[in-house]
């Protein structure tokens, strides 16, 4: 398995292994001695899936507040997405950036999304299932949802018109949501 740092000081990009033959193939997702070995040390506590009928299904901007901010760590198990982190770190040197990585089925690759920053994906497929990893439980106390066509966050999502929840349409700009992560450092 390979650890690549993104722009973003936090943000990885995972390759790891398709062991295939005549019967398909074998991939190894998590391994914490193997990614340990390659400096990422973390410690998940929840998984969850996420399925999308159709292309074009937005999901996000979420993120939990502390003191159960989530680390992601990103993969998709069948379709594509765009996978998008947003820097929401207010003493980081990158606050409000964001990065967008494309995660398909047929790549083994995940995009490690730590506790600070605000996740949030597009569908590039139809039925596309997404497998995502936390190091914090879900807390509805905590749950925080950011507009996804916020002007200030500019981020390219390859339309103006997703499918999207009625939480993630009727969702805040950035500077309307109060702190988020003002007790975690970059």
């Amino acid at each position: 398995m390979k650890v690549t740092q993104l722009k973003l000081d936090g943000v990885s990009l995972i390759d790891g292994v398709r062991h295939q033959d005549a019967r398909g193939w074998f991939e190894e997702t998590w391994s914490a001695p193997r990614l340990a070995a390659a400096g990422f040390h973390k410690t998940f506590v929840q998984d969850n899936v996420s399925f999308s009928n159709h292309r074009g299904t937005l999901r996000g901007l979420h993120c939990q507040k502390p003191p159960f901010a989530q680390g992601k760590l990103v993969g998709v198990l069948k379709g594509a997405i765009l996978d998008v982190a947003v820097d929401a770190r207010p003493n980081s040197a990158t606050y409000r950036q964001s990065l967008a990585v494309e995660l398909d089925a047929g790549r083994p690759q995940r995009l490690y999304i730590p506790a600070g920053f605000l996740h949030g994906f597009i569908t590039l497929e139809p039925e596309t299932v997404v497998h995502y990893k936390v190091t914090a439980p879900y807390s509805r106390d905590h749950d925080c949802v950011v507009a996804w066509d916020d002007p200030d966050l500019a981020i390219e999502w390859g339309t103006n018109a997703p499918i999207l929840s009625d939480k993630d349409a009727a969702a805040p700009r950035l500077k309307d949501t109060g702190p988020l992560f003002e007790g975690i450092s970059a």
